[in-house]
């Protein structure tokens, strides 16, 4: 797009351009009428008139360049939504990243605490079946014991085959020591041991599980990390191919800003050898009347003041630079819309929407049509509706438009209007929140033909 320095110094240029072509035709027709008054000056020698094979090769390139302007506004708009799209592509990847590294990070706490957990069962059960072990062992020695007294667990015999007081006395606390309550304690030891080593497999197969899912944890964050690095190399192409069609149509729309002003320039020197042979024409009828009257006059013995001719209508141009300039009038006025009628800015209207989230109905100012209502009142009444507007005087193609036409957009139906300047530039009230400005002309969904008023 151009830099904000070109864009002012068209606007500057082709504001100061038609100003000028405004002060020549005034020119031409105070010299006229001077001329026609005193009887010694006369319309001066005409300008440059340009052939119209030089018009209609000058109107075909700009045509040609609008139409690459329109087709590269296409491409920048698909490329830009493209651009979006991987934006958001490369947000959902990194969010992905992001909880790919939190399940990572969860997954490897469960798995330290899974190993914390089985070593422990391991060490539990380890210790019962040390006690389990030593139980048995004690119970051994006494099964063994009593199988060779010929007795039993418990049996009156193992008191009655004793050899001596000492032997019984020692039988007797063996019995005590296996007694009901420590084969009772005996049996817990035994169910203990089976609930360690029960809780050791669960505690190993958790383990197994936490450290299957750390594994596939870690897959997935490089798996995302890989996505998100994908993404944004695919974003960085995108906007590098977006910049090189951004840099592309710039370039073009230079071209056609120069086509265009060609095709200014020559209408403009066409509109000037137009405004001299109209002037020059009227110079020669006010010659021949003088000249009638003279004739008259010497013929008759009475003699009478001469007429004076009637001045005529102001030229289009001096028209034209009076709409721009009520326009122009209006520069950094905010927008409302409904806003704005032939005598100035006025309080918007509810939309029941938009405008009204923005307050229009509270500010005074213009919507777009309003500013085409202000700037026109001294020409013709215009309704309050762009597409209205549209229809209001005679079509011309965007190759031929000039200064002071109006410019529309809305290919599938009209919704903007906006005041052409010349130079590539327009004025206009945008949007809802913006103020009158001045900017270059927009290509993008525009109607192919101005409406012209004037001229």
């Amino acid at each position: 797009m151009p830099n904000g320095r070109n864009g002012s110094q068209r606007s500057r240029g082709g504001f100061g351009a038609g100003l000028r072509r405004g002060v020549v035709v005034g020119a031409l027709a105070l010299v006229a009428l001077l001329g026609t008054a005193g009887g010694g000056l006369a319309v001066p020698p005409p300008p440059p008139n340009p052939s119209d094979s030089e018009l209609e090769a000058s109107r075909d390139q700009a045509n040609a360049r609008a139409g690459e302007v329109g087709q590269l506004t296409n491409q920048l708009a698909e490329a830009e939504s493209r651009l979006m799209a991987l934006q958001a592509e490369v947000e959902l990847k990194m969010e992905q990243a992001n909880k790919a590294r939190v399940d990572m990070q969860l997954a490897r706490d469960a798995a330290d605490q899974a190993e914390r957990d089985a070593a422990a069962a391991r060490t539990e059960a380890d210790a019962a079946a040390t006690a389990i072990e030593a139980a048995r062992a004690d119970l051994d020695q006494f099964v063994a014991g009593s199988y060779r007294q010929g007795s039993t667990i418990g049996s009156i015999g193992a008191y009655l085959g004793s050899d001596s007081p000492d032997d019984l006395l020692a039988r007797a606390q063996l019995l005590e020591a296996v007694s009901g309550s420590q084969l009772d304690a005996l049996e817990g030891m035994q169910r203990a041991q089976i609930e360690k080593s029960n809780k050791d497999a669960a505690a190993r197969q958790a383990l197994q599980l936490a450290q299957q899912r750390r594994t596939e944890a870690e897959q997935a964050k490089v798996a995302a990390d890989q996505a998100e690095v994908a993404a944004i190399e695919a974003q960085q192409g995108q906007a590098t191919r977006t910049g090189e069609i951004e840099a592309e149509k710039s370039r073009v729309e230079q071209l056609l800003y120069e086509a265009q002003s060609r095709v200014d320039g020559l209408e403009g020197q066409r509109a000037r050898y137009e405004d001299w042979l109209a002037q020059k024409e009227a110079e020669e009828a006010e010659r021949a009347r003088q000249a009638a009257l003279a004739a008259a006059s010497s013929s008759s013995s009475g003699s009478s003041a001469p007429v004076a001719s009637r001045p005529s209508s102001a030229p289009a141009g001096a028209t034209v630079e009076a709409v721009i300039a009520r326009a122009m009038s209006q520069l950094g006025v905010q927008y409302a819309w409904g806003g704005g009628n032939a005598y100035g800015p006025t309080y918007g209207i509810r939309d029941g929407g938009v405008a009204d989230s923005y307050g229009d109905y509270n500010k005074i100012g213009f919507d777009c049509s309003g500013l085409m209502i202000y700037a026109f009142a001294g020409v013709k009444a215009l309704p309050h509706y762009s597409g209205y507007q549209y229809e209001a005087g005679y079509k011309v193609p965007l190759s031929q438009m000039r200064r002071g036409d109006m410019l529309f957009w809305g290919t599938s139906g009209i919704h903007h209007v906006a005041l052409y300047l010349g130079g590539g530039q327009m004025i206009e009230a945008p949007y809802s929140g913006g103020y009158v400005r001045v900017v270059p002309v927009r290509y993008g969904d525009i109607m192919p033909y101005a409406t012209r008023l004037i001229g």
